[in-house]
């Protein structure tokens, strides 16, 4: 295939929307990659002539493939050293201004999914984030669109439990992740304390690769202590598409991201297994 016809190619046309749904099923950029691969081969070999709505068709392909995929993945979460979280992708600030997907892409947001069936979390996905039909997401699961309707909601009422209670606006994230970063960068403990919610809760992957709290650290005083420390470069960066740092130490790097509720932060996501830390340098191609 040229590259004229490459380009012309519905999988390449969308290929930042099939990420995505890939990518907020499984919480991994590697694991997504890997579907848009085998999607792509189960494409090439279609006549795409019969194909009347390539997006829906590819979508569905997508969804099926992750679906497999998350339930192959199952055990090897099971067996996971400490806390797990989703691989933190590097954005660009643009992708703050479509607050929807930005809100989908969240780490807080991926934390939350995995608590989340494979079927319930497909249905979440392709319905609150991407607005497809019932009947369509029903084809792309394998349910009738009423039962897809009933799961939908489930899932609904699942995510709004869980989900941070306040949504902050984008100036005021900015605002409180400087003041954390500036903490860090000091290395103060008094300074911390006065960015910390009294109740913040820091939670930790090292998948057993990296030094990191195998259990979530809770309150103030333990998470400061725990992060006071002046001997590394703390950078601000945006993951998945919210304001966010990157700290470098002893030669090993993190990635942090943060919820913030009332000028606090209220939760800390640090990723430090190394195998995670992969899409640092280029922004991930996201869209919906």
């Amino acid at each position: 295939m040229n590259e004229e016809r490459m380009a012309e190619d519905p999988f390449v046309t969308h290929r930042g929307l099939l990420f995505t749904v890939a990518y907020e099923m499984l919480g991994s950029a590697a694991d997504a990659e890997d579907v848009l691969q085998e999607s792509w081969l189960r494409w090439a070999g279609v006549d795409h002539a019969r194909v009347g709505d390539p997006r829906a068709y590819l979508v569905r392909v997508v969804t099926r493939q992750s679906l497999n995929r998350m339930r192959a993945l199952s055990r090897r979460r099971e067996d996971y050293v400490g806390e797990w979280l989703p691989e933190p992708l590097l954005t660009s600030p643009d992708i703050a201004d479509d607050v929807e997907l930005a809100d989908s892409v969240s780490i807080a947001m991926l934390t939350v999914l995995e608590t989340l069936g494979p079927v319930e979390r497909a249905v979440f996905v392709l319905r609150e984030v991407f607005e497809l039909p019932y009947g369509e997401i029903g084809e792309a699961v394998g349910k009738p669109a009423a039962t897809v309707r009933q799961i939908a909601r489930r899932a609904r009422g699942h995510v709004a439990a869980r989900r941070p209670r306040v949504r902050v606006s984008r100036s005021e994230q900015e605002a409180v992740v400087e003041r954390f970063l500036s903490a860090l960068r000091t290395g103060r403990l008094q300074e911390l304390l006065e960015v910390l919610a009294p109740d913040v809760v820091l939670i930790a992957d090292g998948g057993g690769l990296a030094s990191a709290a195998r259990e979530p650290v809770r309150g103030a005083e333990l998470v400061a202590a725990l992060l006071a420390r002046p001997d590394r470069t703390v950078s601000a960066v945006w993951l998945n598409g919210a304001p966010a740092g990157r700290i470098e130490a002893d030669g090993r790097l993190a990635a942090v991201s943060l919820v913030v509720e009332d000028g606090r932060v209220t939760r800390i996501h640090a990723v430090a297994n190394p195998r995670k830390l992969t899409r640092l340098d280029e922004p991930a191609e996201l869209a919906r």
